[in-house]
Parts: structure tokens; C-alpha cells; sequence
């Protein structure tokens, strides 16, 4: 793999991760994104690889929740020391799941994996400025949540 690919590895685990929160059921279905990916040559030929990994890796994840019915998964807790740093990772969580799963997949794609919103908007069949817009919302809304908690 070139480090381009490794890169490209890396967040597709993250986004899986994101979408299963169980590290081995990721491990594997980043695998299998990847194993997909290089069997369909034209996907490469045309330029549309980060598209079509997401979309590979998209429709995994939901596979592998209609084959398992999984009802809930294990998040890791992070180790650390600093009690302050491991409450507002735990409020910043709780109010992450009171948005809408668009919007969070579009802040796990756009702040976590650093996508641009062109690369967004072709990987969730939306538009540029719908990226734009939902993002905004999202982050405002966060941003209040956290205020509320005093944690800004």
C-alpha cells in the first residue's frame, strides 16, 4: 500500500468505527472495503476512489447491522488522567448523539477524517452547500449544548 492508501486505510477504519463502535467488526470491514475496492478496476481508472471507498464502506456498515442486528456495542473509554479532559469527551458524545445521523456523519467526515465538503457532498449524495449549511447547523447547535454545560 502507498502511504496515500495507508492514509485512506486509516480513515475508512475511523468511519467504520464510527458507524459499528466495535473495533474488531471495523478492522474487518475496512478490510473488506479495501478487498472490494481493488476488484473493480474502473472505479480507480475513472478518479473516483474516495467516493466509491465511502460508498463501499457506507454500505458495509449497514450490511453488517441488518445480517447481526446488533442492539448496542461497547464503547471504548478512553484512558487518561485528566478527569476534566474525560468529562467533556463524555458530554461532547451525549451531545453529538442528539444530532440528527447526517449530521453526524458529516462532522465525522469533515472534522475527524478532514474531507473536503466536495469530497462530502459526493460520498452522501448531497450538495455542496447542503454540506455547508448542515455543517454549520450542527457545529452551532454543539456549540450551545456545550455552553449550556459550561463547557465554552
Amino acid at each position: 500500500m502507498s502511504i496515500h492508501m495507508q492514509e485512506q486505510y486509516d480513515k475508512i477504519y475511523r468511519y467504520c468505527y464510527y458507524k459499528v463502535k466495535n473495533s474488531v467488526l471495523a478492522e474487518d470491514l475496512t478490510q473488506e472495503t479495501f478487498l472490494r475496492y481493488f476488484t473493480q478496476n474502473f472505479y480507480i481508472e475513472r478518479g473516483k476512489m474516495l467516493a466509491y471507498l465511502y460508498t463501499i464502506a457506507r454500505n458495509l456498515c449497514i450490511d453488517s447491522f441488518r445480517k447481526v442486528q446488533l442492539e448496542t456495542l461497547n464503547d471504548d473509554v478512553p484512558d487518561t488522567d485528566h478527569f476534566e479532559q474525560l468529562e467533556l469527551s463524555i458530554v461532547l458524545r451525549q451531545s453529538l448523539k442528539t444530532l440528527p445521523e447526517q449530521e453526524q456523519e458529516l462532522l465525522l467526515l469533515r472534522y475527524v477524517n478532514e474531507l473536503s465538503v466536495g469530497e462530502i457532498a459526493s460520498i452522501m449524495g448531497i450538495s455542496r452547500f447542503s454540506v455547508y449549511r448542515k455543517t454549520n447547523s450542527a457545529v452551532t447547535f454543539l456549540k450551545k449544548l456545550l455552553r449550556e454545560e459550561d463547557f465554552l
